[in-house]
């Protein structure tokens, strides 16, 4: 990330290269947003990042909410009373949020409102890669998508006033590839957000009961489609190259992919590029498919354009030749695309000849990268996340089933903690716990990151206290929302406006919810922990315990912003090469050479886990339990 200075500096076609998200955060600034609400989630979390580090220079109002639906929320409220909101989330965060996003847009709002929806084809860091444009679709609502950050900066700024021009909340659909890619963004200029909102009493607007809420709907539709024709005149739709072989439409970052294919190719194309696609304009669509006898749809994952234009085709262009994934598959549904992908399904369309041996590019990337080890996400060394698994698989072993959730700690799975036997999404792990025990009768873990807890956990925990079940939840506390980037939450003291609050303790809202057994114990202290979890797993009804020990990440940084040396563990003679410690710990810091234990210096953040973890006392350090 840049200097926060650098996205709040007011210069006039200043060129700065930004981060999708980071563009995104400068659009904040230029659209003269006051309220920002995010729960962060990759590939979504530097828009909330970047502004928190200078909300307080800025004017702005920001919060790390509880979860996505808060956030929506507590944006919501802020535009119902005329001030200009954002909320940011990734693509399963909507899911989160459609609750109260669904009835917003039959209520609608009174200052622009947009809510970013980050989407991950490929599943880089998510569960799932879902479309979130359908989420346009079903809720009626506006819908831009970008393709590079200068047009996330601009759409941002645009969202907002036709969110004001239509009284509806507006969606910012970006990807991974649009919101990680930096690309040079030109500045205009910041516009004072202004706070000072007023509520206007309005029963029948805004309280949703079913009197008033079926005439909202007519309402609804009736801005919809005002909102097609802002999309008919959208300097964002346009045709960008004209020919006369065949005509792509494409939307977001798979245009980038589609003009670098139709180049590569030599194609005489003309393409398409919609960056509304909710309403999609269908007068410019329908006059861009009566001067074409082939058309070709290149989009990520669903086949969401290619449904709709072929709807359009039938009253405008019946003849014409749509090609994409519906009917056969040119363009995978599955994953991110690239140009190769883009090139191979143009040639198979056109019946042209690739340029270049793709199949032999990969030969010999698979002969070059032969020999060199992989490297799948691991826990860091010192992660007390490894010593929470430890503890759990020494008690639970292969008889107990674990219920994981989502964040680092899904990287349990990894051989040979082998902690993890189903996760889905956030803070499912209590409820699907629940019905493991009842079903399976044998003893259950539910395990459940600190952030993850706040944000999706607590009901569960309510459920398992309220229907007596026979639970282990354990919740890995490393004190901070440590996955997308080291966010405050809830339980660390700290806003995202970087202020002090009051600090909410995960066991507290454990015995608040009701459950009887609930301890706290250090991860790293192992017997302490073996015995806490022993006693938990005998409890006849739910028990808590909560693993507490910060993020070996932000220890090690503290630690060095102060001067502290820590000194790494050591082998002594004693060692027998039994390979203990790496066969129970899997830690990155404890290596085998030439058949021998050896520490990496470097990598060892002496949290002492190995040392507890040996048989014969071989390994020594300051850090011994």
């Amino acid at each position: 990330m840049p200097d926060s200075k650098v996205l709040l500096q007011d210069k006039l076609g200043k060129r700065v290269l930004l981060l999708g998200n980071e563009a995104i955060a400068r659009g904040i600034l230029e659209a003269g947003i006051g309220v920002v609400t995010t729960y962060p989630g990759t590939p979504a979390s530097e828009i909330g990042d970047s502004v928190s580090e200078i909300a307080s220079e800025a004017g702005v109002y920001m919060e790390y909410s509880v979860n996505e639906m808060v956030a929506v929320e507590v944006g919501a409220g802020a535009a119902s009373c005329g001030v200009r909101a954002l909320a940011a989330m990734k693509h399963v965060g909507l899911n989160v949020a459609a609750d109260m996003v669904m009835t917003l847009a039959y209520a609608g709002v009174r200052g622009g409102y947009v809510i970013v929806t980050a989407d991950d084809p490929e599943c880089y860091s998510s569960q799932n890669e879902q479309d979130n444009r359908f989420y346009a679709l079903l809720s009626n609502l506006p819908c831009l998508e970008p393709s590079n950050p200068q047009e996330a900066k601009d759409m941002t700024v645009s969202a907002i006033e036709i969110s004001e021009k239509l009284e509806l909340p507006v969606l910012l659909r970006t990807t991974t590839r649009v919101s990680h890619t930096r690309g040079p963004v030109e500045y205009k200029s910041i516009v004072k957000p202004n706070l000072q909102g007023k509520f206007i009493r309005d029963v029948q607007r805004l309280v949703m009961v079913p009197a008033f809420s079926r005439p909202k709907h007519e309402v609804l539709l009736r801005q919809a489609a005002k909102a097609k024709e802002i999309s008919e005149a959208s300097p964002y739709n346009k045709v960008v190259n004209k020919g006369k072989e065949l005509g792509i439409i494409s939307s977001g970052s798979a245009y980038n992919y589609a003009l670098e294919a139709a180049n590569l190719l030599s194609l005489d194309a003309g393409i398409l590029k919609l960056g509304m696609t909710h309403p999609l304009p269908e007068k410019m669509i329908g006059r861009f498919l009566k001067a074409c006898d082939k058309i070709v749809i290149v989009e990520e994952l669903e086949p969401y354009l290619e449904m709709q234009v072929k709807a359009i085709a039938k009253d405008h262009a019946p003849n014409v030749e749509i090609f994409g994934k519906m009917v056969k598959r040119f363009f995978p549904k599955e994953g991110e695309l690239s140009t190769r992908i883009v090139a191979a399904g143009l040639a198979e369309i056109t019946g042209r000849k690739l340029p270049i041996d793709f199949q032999k590019i990969s030969e010999k990337y698979a002969e070059a990268t032969k020999d060199l080890p992989s490297r799948p996400p691991i826990l860091c060394a010192g992660c007390p996340h490894r010593a929470s698994f430890y503890v759990m698989r020494r008690v639970g072993g292969d008889t107990a089933l674990y219920s994981t959730d989502i964040g680092c700690y899904a990287l349990g799975i990894a051989p040979p903690l082998n902690v993890g036997d189903i996760m889905t999404c956030m803070g499912a792990s209590i409820g699907t716990a629940q019905g493991m025990s009842k079903a399976s009768g044998r003893e259950t873990i539910a395990i459940i990151g600190d952030s993850t807890f706040f944000h999706a956990g607590i009901p569960g925990l309510v459920n398992a206290v309220y229907n007596k079940s026979k639970v282990l939840t354990v919740v890995l506390d490393n004190l901070a929302t440590a996955m997308t980037g080291h966010q405050p939450h809830p339980g660390t003291g700290m806003t995202g406006m970087r202020a002090s609050t009051e600090r909410i303790l995960i066991e507290n809202v454990a015995k608040g919810c009701g459950v009887k057994y609930v301890k706290v114990v250090d991860p790293f202290k192992t017997k302490e922990a073996t015995a806490v979890v022993k006693e938990a797993l005998q409890q006849p009804g739910p028990s808590v315990v909560v693993f507490r020990a910060p993020c070996t990440l932000m220890a090690v940084r503290e630690k060095r912003q102060r001067g502290i040396k820590f000194e790494p563990t050591r082998i002594t003679d004693k060692c027998t090469n039994c390979m203990a410690c790496i066969k129970l710990l899997g830690c990155p810091a404890i290596v085998a050479e030439e058949g021998k234990v050896k520490i990496d210096e470097d990598s060892c953040t002496a949290c002492g886990l190995c040392i507890s973890v040996c048989p014969y006392g071989a390994i020594e350090g300051s850090c011994a339990e």
